[in-house]
């Protein structure tokens, strides 16, 4: 049987529950996940939380710019993140490795190609890859909203079978709903033209992405014929979930 590929980007705000820490519960609801459904599924994951993990260390001293402040924290938190990913993961059975991407790697077919047989040969031998921006060399994350567009040309690379982004919400709502203060989920999109209308942009805490960026990412994946859930990462078993109809999120087909 084939396993179904699956490429999961979860942003800062997730991984930190919308707190000033990485939330290792979150890590471990992912790992408990992931481990129920690793006979079924084959897991590629896109992570921020870099920056976020750092400030939980360190407080940096520059009058450099901001962007390069930011690019040291993210230098500084992105090998504890990936140790607390691994540590985590370890305890459910699951092997994990880093990989570090910048936007350029997908204007090069080398680069490309490189992407693809070092992914594939992770994943067919269980290992799951765990990218984040090249933040030392890029500013594009700070630019390109938290990793959702980098998400959307991996996973378009990759030809995965699913595209999931998890976020602080129930997917997206309807414009007339969060006018009057109550939220009502966007079940499924064919037309994304149409969505554009529907969204009121707003960025999130930690992150760098709104509700934009999120379609932008659809519309890439759109494109190569992948479908992009749209789905609330804030909530225990959202993956296990989404499939098993459990919860409201957003389909973008």
């Amino acid at each position: 049987m084939k396993k179904k590929r699956i490429l999961l980007k979860i942003g800062s705000n997730t991984l930190t529950k919308e707190t000033d820490n990485i939330s290792r519960g979150k890590i471990e609801d992912l790992a408990n996940q992931i481990a129920k459904l690793q006979y079924t599924c084959e897991f590629i994951i896109v992570s921020s939380g870099a920056i976020a993990v750092a400030k939980q260390f360190v407080k940096l001293e520059s009058k450099q710019k901001d962007v390069f402040v930011k690019q040291a924290l993210a230098s500084i938190g992105q090998p504890h993140l990936i140790r607390i990913y691994q540590e985590i993961f370890r305890e459910y059975g699951l092997l994990t490795s880093q990989c570090l991407l910048s936007y350029s790697d997908f204007e090069k077919q080398e680069s490309k190609t490189n992407i693809v047989n070092t992914i594939n040969v992770l994943v067919n031998n269980n290992y799951i890859p765990i990218i984040n921006e090249n933040d030392t060399v890029a500013t594009d994350e700070i630019k390109f909203g938290d990793n959702d567009k980098l998400g959307a040309l991996t996973a378009s690379l990759l030809e995965v079978d699913l595209f999931i982004i998890a976020t602080n919400t129930d997917g997206i709502y309807t414009k007339a709903s969060m006018e009057n203060g109550t939220p009502k989920t966007i079940e499924l999109v064919e037309d994304l033209n149409e969505l554009t209308n529907q969204v009121v942009d707003s960025k999130s805490t930690h992150g760098s992405g709104g509700m934009q960026s999120k379609i932008e990412a659809a519309s890439v994946t759109k494109q190569s014929n992948i479908e992009t859930w749209i789905v609330n990462g804030l909530e225990d078993h959202f993956i296990t979930n989404a499939f098993d109809g459990k919860i409201l999120f957003t389909r973008i087909k």
